[in-house]
């Protein structure tokens, strides 16, 4: 969405802007997205790209295990459904509307978040210094959006929208919050980016690339500063790939995140729309070679 923060530096103004725009058909706004913020004409018909496949996925292949693991809440069951019930974490509440949030016999410290969008999450470190109004009107306000993604993410479209409680994992001795995200193809981890000094102000965030046997890869996004110090390797990193390729087995693209804090392996999402398909990548080149590991299915 960074074109829109150019243009119009109200948040809550650009989501309106996006509101009024839902009555454009899927197909004519994901061209229109595309050409504005990666600066390229988008080629459906026989698309090369990695970010022209993101679309086509949008708007092509309606799998519903895509709805259900999209969610944050129902993709809990497909994660058990693996048998990895050990890496989800733990949950303390599910909501249907805020009124019905009980903040009282929440524990001292939690994360809450929305089932459904990116980026609509509170995270609580001492319950006794939160402004409780302040948090009801936010998620008011998260709740009361489109029920259309903005990036027109199909997979969002029959999501129930709720709000989860879950426990609050703890920053690093960096004040980071160190999660990996593994792309994988087919059930096959491909490659992976983590980020750091993005906790305090994700805009700052430093981001890389890296293989799956954790070495630096020579292509970032345009979005984010570039990492030029070396990142040790993950505890557990491999067991982290191995729990990507079960869970993303039988998919033709998804990206699968977890976190991993002194070792310990927490579930985090599956998103099957990397930064809705509008990333840049420096250089250009890397958006043709993650798109050829992106074997597109048949129409669904």
């Amino acid at each position: 969405m960074n074109f829109y923060k150019k243009i119009i530096r109200n948040p809550e103004t650009r989501y309106k802007l996006l509101d009024f725009l839902e009555c454009i058909p899927d197909s004519t706004m994901v061209k229109g997205q595309y050409r504005i913020k990666t600066g390229n004409k988008l080629n459906l018909k026989n698309p090369k790209r990695y970010t022209e496949k993101v679309q086509w996925y949008k708007l092509n292949y309606h799998d519903p295990l895509i709805t259900r693991c999209s969610d944050k809440y129902t993709v809990r069951s497909y994660v058990e459904s693996k048998g990895l019930s050990d890496y989800l974490n733990e949950l303390y509440a599910v909501y249907d509307c805020v009124e019905d949030i009980d903040f009282k016999n929440l524990p001292s410290s939690f994360a809450i978040k929305m089932t459904t969008g990116s980026g609509t999450n509170i995270f609580v470190s001492d319950k006794s210094k939160m402004d409780e109004n302040s948090i009801r009107m936010q998620l008011k306000e998260w709740m009361d959006r489109s029920k259309k993604s903005y990036g027109r993410e199909w997979g969002y479209y029959n999501c129930t929208r709720r709000i989860i409680v879950e426990k609050l994992i703890e920053k690093d001795v960096n004040n980071d919050l160190p999660d990996y995200k593994f792309f994988c193809f087919n059930g096959k981890v491909h490659c992976l980016y983590t980020m750091i000094d993005y906790t305090d102000n994700h805009e700052n965030g430093k981001l890389g690339f890296y293989d799956k046997n954790f070495n630096l890869l020579p292509f970032r996004r345009a979005d984010y500063g570039e990492i030029n110090r070396e990142i040790p390797k993950p505890i557990n990193f491999e067991k982290m790939v191995e729990v990507a390729e079960i869970l993303s087995e039988g998919i033709p693209h998804v990206r699968v995140d977890f976190y991993n804090v002194g070792g310990k392996i927490i579930f985090g999402e599956m998103t099957f729309y990397n930064a809705s398909g509008y990333t840049k990548f420096i250089p250009d080149e890397y958006d043709f070679v993650l798109g050829d590991q992106f074997i597109l299915p048949e129409k669904k």
